[in-house]
């Protein structure tokens, strides 16, 4: 449908345009209607050209949203990638930053995450920064509040067994749950259940959701790696060809 919009527009623009070779305004109805004929039989004799065009039109409309996302994530930069709130795993001293925003509920993250872990162990030298995203209810919110909770009372460490853990949770979120996934990692669950609801929480979750409007982010997964925001799942074999394509520039 979106091709057909672009199609539609591009066959209207050749009556608009100021370049083109006749003035519409100063024609007969007669000779309109002729000029306007002609085209649409060459169109209809020659249908590539308008897919062409179309394909000219999204290879330049990709082209002006990379830019924007690049200026996005330059402007936003801090908050990106030296955030103290965000867990920071990989290699930290790696030469490219992959930046995730999950939903432990999210299908697609659920399906990412594997491929992001593959991704980051294969590779060696990528920098991996979480940005708890929780939008898709209650649930969401309380397993963010939770991973976040655990990172702050016992590190990163700890937050890396519960956000490995929660990602794969199949049962309902509720407290009885939550107590006992963090006895199973050995993690004091009446600390970090007490943490879950404090001011401090609150804000990362009010700052990531923050940040994610700013960058324009509706969806989980949503990736920012180097200046490009990739939005939704991508294989393995695409998020390395990404990131060669980022090393080559």
């Amino acid at each position: 449908m979106i091709r057909h919009t672009a199609a539609f527009a591009l066959v209207a623009s050749l009556f608009t345009s100021p370049l083109a070779a006749f003035d519409l305004e100063k024609m007969s109805d007669a000779e309109r209607a002729a000029f306007q004929g002609e085209i649409r039989a060459y169109l209809l004799e020659n249908p590539e050209v308008i897919m062409e065009a179309v394909a000219v039109l999204e290879e330049r409309q990709a082209g002006q949203q990379a830019d924007a996302d690049a200026s996005l994530v330059q402007v936003n930069g801090a908050d990106l990638f030296e955030d103290a709130n965000s867990f920071a795993g990989g290699n930290l001293e790696g030469d490219l930053t992959l930046v995730e925003f999950v939903d432990y509920r999210c299908g697609y993250c659920r399906k990412a995450h594997d491929e992001v872990a593959q991704l980051i162990e294969a590779d060696g030298n990528i920098r991996f920064i979480v940005k708890e995203f929780p939008i898709l209810g209650e649930a969401s919110v309380l397993s963010s509040r939770f991973a976040i909770a655990a990172r702050m009372i016992a590190g990163d460490e700890a937050y890396k067994a519960v956000s490995d853990a929660l990602i794969t949770l199949k049962s309902d979120v509720n407290e009885p749950v939550l107590r006992a996934l963090a006895s199973s990692l050995a993690l004091d669950a009446d600390v970090i259940l007490a943490k879950m609801d404090s001011d401090d929480v609150t804000s990362v979750i009010a700052q990531n959701r923050a940040l994610g409007q700013r960058l324009n982010i509706s969806g989980t997964p949503t990736f920012v790696m180097g200046d490009q925001i990739l939005r939704g799942y991508l294989p393995l074999a695409q998020m390395q060809e990404i990131a060669g394509a980022i090393r080559a520039n």
